[in-house]
């Protein structure tokens, strides 16, 4: 994992660039009230001990924010750019956490205060409700339908976030207070949890229907939840096309990429600075040569043999978005695999005081900060009605 932090020489030189702003933007800037500012301040004297702390203090799923928070929060914010370029300061916090938040010590953990909470999810927003809740001396119990934790973060390749960092983060959550988790188990009536005795429930369960793009062939397409869970089982050394412009279809693109397909196109409605992609991952799709098709709709996905045909048309934007143009059909044949990334969606909610949603269920894809930020707020407001109930 070290290629993935910054290196000393590195470090020292993203922390020489803070400005030390007293208007800190990059806090302002942070979905979760994070002060880079303040954490960079002490990184440069040497105190990693309170930098850590300060990172932590408003954020428990540091280490795996670190390395994937996109650029569009505290480094869009940071006024370096105003001279060169923004400090990475997402990098700077994941090597700190990588380094210096396990010396840490003083974790003490709230009396019980005789009441339990179930949360239904371990991704980030599950996470980081369980994090409040324990410090607010609340048993908490996490309800996990796959095998390990960390929800959709585990569709997220190795190659940016390693499965050891999410546990690291959950190792450090967990020491404030009395969780536990019960894996390989769905949840479908959350109300029903509130019958077996916890005092409230908060539903962290992602976006879990995937969308359809309602074309002809749909049928002959990979999502994308099934391929980055195991893309072992789909590896191809030919043509892969990939049906999305966001950060997800950029993951299974660059993903397809690392496992030898020979050329990897990437299919997408809008134009090319309309993508939902960082900066980062713009420069990865670059880097490897993935084909942009942007203004580009697949209309059908047809099997040709052992090989996939598929038929596009131009777009261009319109009174309701990217609409297509007339008569702009095109064949592009000898696909080994296609894979759908345009989204998923929640479930319809269960409606009752002390049942709370937080993370994408929620509002919809959001990144991890968010996610984070939704979780924290989930519980805060969950722990109010439970102390309403009891006045």
């Amino acid at each position: 994992m070290a290629g993935l932090y910054l290196n000393k020489p590195q470090f020292n030189a993203e922390l020489e660039k803070c400005l030390n702003c007293v208007a800190k933007p990059c806090m302002n800037a942070c979905p979760v009230g994070c002060s880079p500012q303040e954490f960079i301040q002490y990184a440069k004297k040497g105190d990693f001990e309170n930098a850590v702390k300060s990172i932590c203090k408003n954020n428990p799923f540091a280490h795996t924010c670190g390395l994937i928070c996109p650029d569009n929060f505290c480094m869009k914010a940071c006024l370096r750019s105003k001279i060169d370029l923004p400090i990475n300061i997402p990098l700077v916090q994941a090597t700190l956490i990588s380094k210096y938040r396990n010396t840490l010590q003083d974790f003490e953990k709230t009396a019980n205060n005789g009441k339990k909470i179930a949360i239904v999810g371990s991704g980030p927003a599950g996470m980081a409700a369980t994090w409040v809740l324990l410090k607010l001396g609340y048993k908490v119990k996490i309800f996990e339908k796959s095998d390990k934790i960390g929800g959709a973060l585990n569709l997220i390749p190795d190659y940016r976030l390693p499965y050891e960092v999410i546990e690291d983060d959950w190792i450090y959550i967990k020491q404030f207070g009395n969780a536990e988790i019960e894996f390989e188990t769905q949840i479908d009536d959350p109300k029903l949890l509130l019958e077996q005795g916890f005092d409230g429930v908060i539903m962290a369960i992602g976006e879990q229907q995937g969308i359809d793009l309602g074309i002809e062939g749909e049928d002959n397409i990979v999502p994308y939840a099934e391929y980055l869970k195991n893309p072992k089982i789909y590896e191809k050394n030919g043509m892969v096309a990939i049906v999305g412009g966001g950060n997800v279809a950029a993951d299974c693109a660059i993903t397809a990429k690392n496992m030898g397909a020979k050329l990897v196109s990437l299919f997408v409605r809008r134009k090319i600075f309309d993508m939902k992609v960082t900066r980062k991952e713009m420069e990865e799709l670059l880097d490897k040569q993935i084909d942009l098709l942007t203004t580009t709709r697949v209309c059908k996905v047809e099997k040709n043999a052992d090989k996939f045909d598929i038929i596009t048309c131009s777009t261009q934007p319109g009174e309701r978005g990217y609409e297509d143009i007339e008569n702009s059909f095109v064949v592009r044949r000898g696909f080994d695999l296609v894979i759908k990334a345009i989204g998923s969606r929640a479930e319809r909610p269960v409606e009752h005081r002390n049942i709370i949603y937080a993370g994408d269920c929620k509002t919809g894809g959001s990144t991890i900060v968010e996610a984070v930020a939704s979780g924290l707020d989930s519980a805060k407001l969950l722990h109010q009605n439970i102390i309403g109930e009891s006045k």
